[in-house]
């Protein structure tokens, strides 16, 4: 499970949401879904830096996505 405390990482969001593995990405988008769910039935308002971090997340999804699929599309021409 993947973790991310703002104040206490020497790294920026954008790279610890690089360094996770497929898997811990995907529970961290899951986990962050929760958070927001349960912040906006309580009415509580989310920073700034939480809302960044699903579109980050997401971005990186698609950049892996991207990556795997453009081989596959290269020997598929050949």
């Amino acid at each position: 499970m993947a973790y991310h405390f703002e104040h206490s990482a020497p790294i920026s969001m954008d790279e610890h949401v690089k360094i996770l593995g497929d898997d811990e990405l995907l529970d961290f988008w899951e986990e962050s879904q929760y958070l927001d769910g349960f912040l906006q039935e309580n009415e509580i308002q989310i920073t700034q830096t939480m809302g960044n971090c699903e579109r980050l997340i997401l971005q990186e999804l698609q950049l892996r996505f991207c990556q795997r699929e453009q081989p596959q599309r290269v020997n598929a021409v050949r």
